[in-house]
C-alpha cells in the first residue's frame, strides 16, 4: 500500500544504524527481518490491488497530475484505514464465529458423518447379497425370457432404387 511503501522508505532514509559516521567502511551489511507472511498460501492474492488495477486512464484521456495523485492517495489511505477499521471491529467476533462453525462441522463430522460411512459400508456387503438374490430369482429369468422371443426376430432393411 501506498501508506505503508512511504513508511518503509522513510524508515530506511532516516535508520539512524545506516549512517556510518566513523572513517572505517562498514564491513558487515544491515539485515532487516522480514515480517511474517500472514497468507504462505496465496488464499487471498487477488485482493492485491493497487489503485491502477482499479482506475485506469487510456491515453487518450488524461485528467491533471495532482488530481491523479490526489486521488491515488485517497484512495490507498482510505483502503489502508477502513481495512485497518474494519478488521478492528469485526476480526475477533469473525474469528470466534468461524472457529465455531469449524468445530461444529469438525464434530458432525468426527462423532455423526464417519460413524454413519462406516456403517453402511460394514452393512453393505450384506445388502449386496440380498439385492443380488433377488435380481437373480426376479429380474434375470424376465429379461433372459426376453431375450429368447426377441432372438428369433430377424431385421431386414432394404434400399429402395
Amino acid at each position: 500500500m501506498g501508506l505503508e511503501k512511504e513508511k518503509a522508505d522513510a524508515r530506511i532514509f532516516m535508520d539512524e544504524d545506516e549512517f556510518n559516521r566513523s572513517s572505517a567502511p562498514m564491513l558487515t551489511e544491515k539485515t532487516y527481518e522480514c515480517p511474517p507472511d500472514r497468507d504462505p498460501h496465496d488464499l487471498n492474492g487477488h485482493l492485491m490491488l493497487s489503485f491502477e488495477d482499479v482506475i485506469a486512464e487510456p491515453a487518450s484521456t488524461h485528467s491533471l497530475d495532482k488530481v491523479w495523485i490526489c486521488s491515488t492517495a485517497v484512495y490507498e489511505v482510505s483502503k489502508y484505514v477502513l481495512y485497518k477499521l474494519l478488521t478492528a471491529l469485526l476480526a475477533i467476533p469473525l474469528a470466534f464465529v468461524i472457529g465455531l462453525l469449524f468445530a461444529v462441522l469438525s464434530c458432525l463430522h468426527i462423532w455423526v458423518v464417519m460413524p454413519f460411512v462406516r456403517t453402511c459400508l460394514m452393512v453393505l456387503p450384506s445388502v449386496q447379497a440380498i439385492w443380488k438374490g433377488i435380481t437373480d430369482s426376479l429380474v434375470a429369468p424376465v429379461f433372459a425370457s426376453m431375450g429368447r422371443c426377441f432372438a428369433s426376430v430377424n431385421v431386414r432393411v432394404d434400399q429402395p432404387f
